[in-house]
């Protein structure tokens, strides 16, 4: 599973650290949601969404495993349950909220862990009341 491309992509330029930054400022204004916090692949259509969607529960379980993926994606989902608020769309725009449900609802499943699985679910009760995305759900079977 060819994970470095998701490093190269976050690494490229401080993406990542201004990822994080405006996570932090409660404002996503920059491009890298795709590859911070992936979807199933079959969800978007652009040629980003397509790179960088995870092939399923198997690479995004490697993705957790990974010590960098998953320990920014832990940061990324923590620094969002710290937020004030619980509207994704003042967070991330609608498109991008709506990839955020998406991503979480991955990552709901393909947790072995269960502190993983508390803290995605936890991002999903806070900005999605808890409901899991139905397209995601659907590719999963």
């Amino acid at each position: 599973m060819e994970l470095e491309r998701f490093v190269e992509a976050q690494d490229a330029g401080g993406t990542y650290a201004a990822a994080l930054a405006e996570l932090r400022r409660g404002r996503k204004t920059s491009h890298w949601m795709w590859f911070v916090f992936p979807q199933l692949a079959g969800l978007g259509r652009s040629d980003l969404a397509v790179r960088y969607a995870a092939s399923g529960l198997a690479e995004a379980r490697s993705y957790l495993a990974d010590p960098v993926l998953g320990q920014r994606l832990r940061e990324c989902c923590s620094v969002l349950l710290e937020l004030p608020g619980s509207d994704p769309v003042a967070v991330f725009g609608g498109i991008d909220a709506v990839k955020l449900r998406s991503s979480m609802t991955l990552f709901v499943r393909a947790a072995e862990a269960a502190p993983d699985r508390g803290l995605f679910a936890s991002v999903l009760d806070k900005y999605f009341d808890g409901a899991e995305d139905p397209a995601t759900i659907e590719l999963l079977g």
